[in-house]
């Protein structure tokens, strides 16, 4: 059965914050909530744990994982991005966008896209997210928590306990989240390219 940590949604309390990364480290998979919806995330370098959420959401080789970040510095080691991309994405960090760029050779080769070579890359804007960032001192490999045959993220972390509370490791609770994923944006030949349409405002990158 999974751990359940009750952690202050402003905040988060730093105990709860190192033993939940221990368990990330330890190779883990963790439910922990962001700015637009509950998330599931692990270590960057765990396969296991990368195969656990393939397994749970039941991905195929054409979904793209995403890299949490605490800011922009981290983009730039994991995606290859010029400086009008940069502003670009400056200028809308941190926020309820996932970005999907070229990866570097500092991504794991089985967390870009199969065929594209892409990676997935946000900057969050909640505190808990960011507190387990900082701790850890470096990205979450992360994936949005939409069970299979479901279009919204799942909400209520009871309920998230109800259901998965043997097939992951860890549930954090900070509230209720929101049931709106977050808009995703690929960069195409340094063009943008509207993929999903969620919380995020989609008009800056209307082209």
């Amino acid at each position: 059965m999974s751990q359940f940590f009750h952690i202050h949604p402003d905040n988060p309390q730093k105990r709860l914050i190192v033993q939940a990364c221990d368990i990330i480290r330890k190779g883990g998979l963790v439910v922990y909530p962001t700015d637009s919806g509950y998330a599931l995330g692990c270590h960057i370098g765990d396969k296991g744990a990368m195969d656990k959420i393939r397994r749970l959401r039941q991905l195929d080789d054409d979904h793209n994982f995403t890299l949490v970040c605490r800011d922009l510095s981290e983009i730039s080691t994991y995606a290859k991005v010029n400086n009008s991309v940069y502003r670009a994405i400056k200028a809308n960090t941190p926020g309820a966008y996932t970005f999907v760029l070229p990866a570097t050779k500092e991504v794991p080769r089985r967390l870009q896209h199969a065929k594209r070579k892409t990676i997935g890359l946000r900057i969050p804007e909640n505190n808990i997210v960011l507190a387990l960032l900082e701790e850890l001192n470096e990205p979450l490999m992360s994936s949005t928590l939409i069970l299979p045959n479901e279009d919204t993220p799942m909400t209520d972390p009871e309920e998230i306990m109800d259901q998965l509370g043997k097939q992951v490791d860890l549930i954090i609770d900070g509230g209720f989240g929101g049931a709106e994923p977050t808009t995703v944006i690929e960069f195409i030949d340094d063009m943008p390219e509207i993929i999903r349409v969620g919380l995020g405002d989609a008009s800056p990158f209307e082209v």
